[in-house]
């Protein structure tokens, strides 16, 4: 099969490409200045060179701060981006893959989120990225929508990494209790899309891993994991000012994937443990 990846450099685009190769399918990648998922002429025409059977859109502004000043450049990729490829993928007969996230949900539910319930997000990014499933979701036979928590995976743009930079230079730290989702690994998310794909999925699902944590639970077992001695306090997200606001409650339910593909989705405890052997085995943690 012949994949085209977007966001060739993010940690999900970088583990489909090693996935892929592995695999023996033909993969072509593109970074943002290669191709600029924005602009119909560069995606027309980079489809054009490439004549994929899938398109896999990891590409994404996920500056969820940033995006309440800068707006129209998460539109730009969040949304517009989403539009051109799900256009020329109903153009050329081409399946495509993108990825949502939770936050298209306020959190104020008190339960986990399934695929029918209504987004309603509580920032400019989770609007960004909701405008971006509705332009997808025009055509409905032509792709799979997974909308995706806490993303982490080799590289650093993820809590994970972030976490570990600030307990290697402060003993103490203060983390959120009160924003409360599910950790994702990105080699669950690869496997599980894969496997997806395979089945003939479509439509909309939750990819995550199983249970719920919040912030707070999640940095307390990381580190200890790591077996680092950090104190840990929980603070509230207003200890914290931000641009954004965050949903309290965002964790969904993976329940309808499972189902589907009749499998047992890992534990969020069980995708760090994996991480940590994955990344961690051969570093000295000090």
């Amino acid at each position: 099969m012949k994949f085209l990846i977007t966001g060739a450099n993010g940690q999900l685009a970088q583990e489909f490409r090693t996935a892929l190769k592995e695999a023996g399918h033909e993969t072509s990648a593109f970074d943002k200045e290669a191709l600029d998922i924005a602009n119909p002429d560069s995606v027309a025409e980079t489809v054009e060179g490439c004549k994929p059977d899938f398109i896999l859109n990891c590409a994404a502004y996920n500056f969820v701060d940033k995006a309440e000043k800068d707006f129209d450049t998460a539109y730009r990729v969040n949304a517009t981006g989403v539009k051109n490829l799900a256009s020329v993928c109903q153009q050329n007969n081409i399946f495509m893959i993108h990825y949502s996230t939770d936050y298209v949900f306020d959190g104020t539910k008190t339960d986990f989120y399934i695929e029918e319930d209504v987004p309603h997000p509580v920032n400019r990014y989770g609007q960004s990225k909701l405008d971006g499933e509705k332009f997808l979701m025009e055509d409905p036979n032509t792709f799979l929508l997974f909308r995706v928590s806490w993303v982490f995976g080799e590289g650093k743009q993820n809590f994970l990494y972030k976490l570990l930079e600030w307990a290697r230079k402060n003993r103490v730290l203060r983390i959120v209790y009160d924003q409360i989702s599910v950790p994702t690994y990105t080699k669950d998310i690869v496997n599980l899309t894969m496997f997806a794909i395979s089945k003939g999925l479509k439509g909309i699902y939750h990819l995550t891993g199983s249970g719920y944590a919040s912030r707070y639970e999640v940095s307390r077992y990381f580190l200890e994991r790591l077996g680092m001695d950090n104190l840990i306090l929980p603070v509230g997200s207003d200890y914290f000012p931000v641009p954004a606001r965050r949903p309290y409650f965002s964790a969904l339910s993976n329940q309808k994937l499972a189902n589907d593909l009749n499998v047992d989705i890992p534990n969020w405890k069980i995708g760090i443990d994996r991480y940590i052997e994955a990344t961690f085995e051969k570093e000295a943690i000090s």
